[in-house]
């Protein structure tokens, strides 16, 4: 009995917690659906390769123009605490970046077109390259973060982050044309500034050096500037630190610190080659 009566208590005491928590944090349900459908309409818009719909003048674009600023205002509207006239703004003001944005993604899959072997036209990485996605939605994403628009910026990153492997935080400022090859386990922090022409391979980090959430009104992440090449699993952390113009940053490095101009840094590799005399001595390992 007196095992019932605790459990009677804990399961108020739980069902008092849930119903606070769900008051302080409450957000429409169909925030994330609604912002990821307008993303996806946005995607059949701009690229012809996402979608059946057909433009036949200048007048059907500029009416489909409209319909996006009009389900741009219906998704802010979920969010909680803007007036009607801050939200008409807010859409209009990205409705026109639209224009702005459509040429850097050209310029982006034409630099992945130009820059990989592989790549047998701009239509395939514009339809198949995950690094192309992951910039198509993060640019998309950084327009919504430059208006101050809380929570769908990251939703958007988030989203790409799922499909892609890659995580650019959609406060990361980065020039155009940007290519990402391959791209599995890129992270791009939220202060970045990367330049023009830097093409940067898998698993690089652009991080910060601490993650004290005091430093968060700081500039935490390191500037890569114009025609830098960073290649897979390299490391460069800090807000200070910034690396040149027309640097190389090899496979592996740990870069903390700036690095000037026409610069190549790299881990060097140490290679010893085991005598038949010393082989079982250097098996030591245990599984």
């Amino acid at each position: 009995m007196t095992a019932k009566i605790e459990n009677s208590k804990t399961n108020l005491e739980f069902a008092a917690k849930l119903l606070d928590k769900r008051e302080l944090h409450s957000c429409n349900a169909s925030l994330k659906k609604e912002s990821i459908d307008l993303l996806d309409e946005l995607i059949d818009f701009l690229f012809p390769h996402f979608s059946n719909k057909i433009y036949y003048s200048q007048e059907d674009v500029l009416a489909k123009l409209q319909l996006l600023e009009r389900n741009v205002i219906s998704l802010l509207k979920i969010i909680n605490g803007k007036s009607e006239r801050e939200i008409e703004s807010k859409a209009a003001s990205f409705i026109s970046t639209i224009p702005k944005v459509h040429d850097m993604l050209w310029e982006d899959a034409d630099a992945i077109y130009r820059g990989d072997p592989a790549a047998e036209s701009i239509d395939e990485v514009i339809l198949a390259y995950p690094g192309f996605m992951a910039i198509f939605i993060y640019r998309l994403a950084h327009e919504l973060y430059k208006l101050e628009i809380p929570i769908i910026p990251r939703i958007l990153t988030e989203h790409a982050h799922q499909i892609t492997g890659i995580d650019i935080h959609p406060g990361a400022e980065i020039d155009s044309p940007f290519f990402i090859d391959h791209g599995t386990g890129i992270v791009i922090g939220e202060t970045t500034r990367i330049g023009r022409n830097v093409k940067i391979y898998q698993g690089v980090t652009l991080g910060a050096l601490s993650v004290d959430k005091s430093l968060s009104n700081t500039k935490r992440h390191p500037t890569i500037q114009d025609d830098v090449i960073i290649y897979s699993q390299a490391v460069i952390l800090g807000g200070s630190t910034v690396i040149g113009k027309n640097s190389i940053i090899g496979g592996n490095a740990w870069v903390t610190q700036s690095v000037p101009p026409n610069s190549v840094v790299y881990s060097k590799i140490e290679v010893k080659v085991r005598s038949n005399e010393n082989y079982f001595n250097t098996m030591e390992f245990v599984i």
